[in-house]
């Protein structure tokens, strides 16, 4: 299994819309950045995700899982991007704020804080477990 954090705007697609689509899940859609797309390639069905609100708040809200490996975006006209589909697992009590995240040098390593606009990106089992932690899982 693999891990991964996804950027969303909470004002396009927050963690409650999220939640509202249910284990049914939802597509992941709209990545048009070829870095996050690369990496939307090479998720797993059953691999976890962070969901992160973007923008506003930016701060890790909850944990969706893939539920539909990647497929062409409908979204997509000129067809060279793809989707996932995502299920709603769990909403965090605490959320992880970036602020915090920032101060924990062992997680100084992330795209999250290396490389803040990219919204698909990979995260190691230990910052896995460090994040989970952080927001009291």
């Amino acid at each position: 299994m693999q891990y991964w954090l996804l950027k969303s705007e909470p004002d396009v697609w927050s963690i409650d819309q999220q939640k509202k689509a249910g284990s049914k899940g939802a597509p992941w859609d709209g990545v048009r950045n070829y870095q996050a797309a690369k990496n939307l390639k090479l998720m797993n069905k059953g691999d976890l995700c962070f969901f992160y609100h973007s923008n506003i708040g930016k701060e890790i809200v909850g944990i969706v899982k893939v539920i539909r490996e990647a497929y062409l975006d409908k979204t997509d006209k000129t067809g060279r991007f793809v989707a996932i589909t995502v299920g709603f697992v769990k909403k965090l009590d605490e959320p992880v704020g970036l602020d915090k995240i920032k101060k924990i040098k062992k997680l100084s390593h992330l795209s999250l804080i290396k490389q803040s606009r990219l919204s698909v990106m990979p995260i190691d089992s230990k910052s896995w477990k460090i994040l989970n932690k952080m927001g009291k899982i």
